[in-house]
C-alpha cells in the first residue's frame, strides 16, 4: 500500500434502473503511483469517468458499489461516510469535469468560486484566500488576475474557463488530480496549451495524474502508463511505450489503428473498429469485445479471458495470448 497512492481492487459498480442493473464496471484492477501520470482510454461508455468518480465517491444515485476495495492515500474509500469524503475532496484528491461552462456556476464570480474550496479546506482567512486566488490565476496563464476575479464565467473564453477550473482543483495542492477529458471542445492550439500547464504544474506540485479521454493522441506524450477500458473492464494496460509499440488486445489495436499517422508514406486509410457496443444491460458471458474482434474464436464467446502479464507493467485480456489456458478452454468450448 505504502508505494501506491491509488489501489482499486477487483471493483464492480452498477446502476439500477426501471429498465435493469447497468452494469458499469466489471472487476476494475488499476493501481497508481506517487508522482505518475496515468491515461485511461475508451470510448464512450467505457467506464472511464465513473472508476474516476467512484475514487472521490461521486457516484451519482441510482449507482452502487456492488465488489472490490478503492484505497487512496491511506483511505478506504468506500468505507468511507459522506463526511469523512468532505474532508478528502477537493483537499487531496480534486477533478477537472469535463465542461467548465456547465460546471461553473453562472450567477457567482470567478473569485467567489476559486476561494470556496480554499476557505473550507485551509484556516486562510478571506484576505489570504484572496490572495491566493490570483496566485493560482497566475499559476495557470491567467492574465490580469484581479480583474478576473470579478469576472462571471460566460465572460471568459473556453480556453480561460478550463484554466479556471484547474486553478479551483489545484486550490489546495492535492496529491491526485483527474483530469475529466480536459480539452473536450477546445480548438487543438488551446488544447496543447491546457495540457502543457497540467504537465509543468505536476512537476511544480510533485501530484499524480489520471487522464481520461477516448484519444490516444491526447495521451501519447503525457501518460507513465495507459490502461485501456472496455465495456467496463480494463483490457490492457502497460507503459505508454508499450501500449503503442506493442499493443497485444484487438481494441487496443482498433484504437490505433483510427489515428492518424503523419509519418505514414502511402497514406493507408483509416480503419474504424465495425459493430457496436455492448449493452451494458445484458453483458456477454465471453469476452465483451468479441463480436466486433477480426479474430473471434467459440471460446471468446463463451469464457472470459484471463489477464496475461507481457512484462512487469504490461498486461491484457486476450485468449490470444496464453496459448496453454486457450487450447484448455477452446476444448471446454467445442464439447
Amino acid at each position: 500500500m505504502s508505494e501506491k497512492l491509488v489501489d482499486i481492487q477487483n471493483e464492480k459498480l452498477s446502476f439500477f434502473t426501471p429498465a435493469g442493473e447497468v452494469k458499469a464496471l466489471n472487476d476494475v484492477s488499476l493501481y497508481i503511483r506517487p508522482g505518475e501520470v496515468l491515461g485511461i482510454v475508451g470510448e464512450s461508455g467505457s467506464g472511464k469517468s465513473v472508476t474516476a468518480y467512484s475514487l472521490m465517491g461521486l457516484t451519482a444515485h441510482p449507482g452502487r458499489l456492488t465488489g472490490g476495495d478503492i484505497y487512496f492515500n491511506g483511505h478506504h474509500i468506500n468505507k468511507m461516510t459522506e463526511k469523512e469524503m468532505r474532508r478528502i475532496r477537493g483537499n487531496e484528491v480534486s477533478i477537472i469535469f469535463q465542461d467548465p461552462m456547465t460546471s461553473l456556476n453562472p450567477v457567482y464570480t470567478i473569485g467567489n468560486q476559486i476561494r470556496e474550496g480554499i476557505l473550507l479546506h485551509t484556516k486562510r482567512s478571506e484576505k489570504q484566500a484572496n490572495e491566493r486566488a490570483c496566485e493560482l490565476l497566475r499559476l495557470v496563464g491567467i492574465n490580469e488576475p484581479e480583474k478576473r476575479m470579478k469576472q462571471y464565467p460566460h465572460e471568459l473564453s473556453g480556453g480561460m474557463r478550463q484554466r479556471v477550473m484547474i486553478a479551483i482543483a489545484l486550490a489546495c495542492e492535492p496529491k491526485l488530480l483527474i483530469a475529466d477529458e480536459p480539452t473536450t471542445a477546445l480548438d487543438v492550439t488551446i488544447q496543447a496549451q491546457i495540457l502543457e500547464l497540467m504537465m509543468s504544474l505536476k512537476e511544480k506540485l510533485d501530484m499524480s495524474i489520471i487522464i481520461i479521454t477516448h484519444d490516444l493522441g491526447v495521451v501519447a506524450g503525457m501518460c507513465d502508463r495507459i490502461a485501456v477500458m472496455y465495456a467496463g473492464k480494463v483490457v490492457e494496460c502497460g507503459t505508454t511505450d508499450e501500449i503503442f509499440y506493442q499493443p497485444s488486445h484487438e481494441y487496443t489495436k482498433g484504437l490505433l489503428r483510427s489515428i492518424p499517422n503523419l509519418y505514414e508514406k502511402d497514406h493507408k486509410k483509416l480503419v474504424p473498429i465495425q459493430g457496436l457496443p455492448v449493452d451494458l444491460l445484458d453483458l456477454p458471458e465471453g469476452c465483451p469485445f468479441a463480436t466486433r474482434c477480426p479474430n473471434c474464436m467459440k471460446v471468446c464467446m463463451k469464457h472470459m479471458p484471463e489477464y496475461t502479464d507481457l512484462s512487469d507493467n504490461h498486461y491484457s485480456a486476450c485468449w490470444l495470448l496464453d496459448k496453454e489456458k486457450f487450447m484448455k478452454k477452446q476444448r471446454g468450448a467445442l464439447t
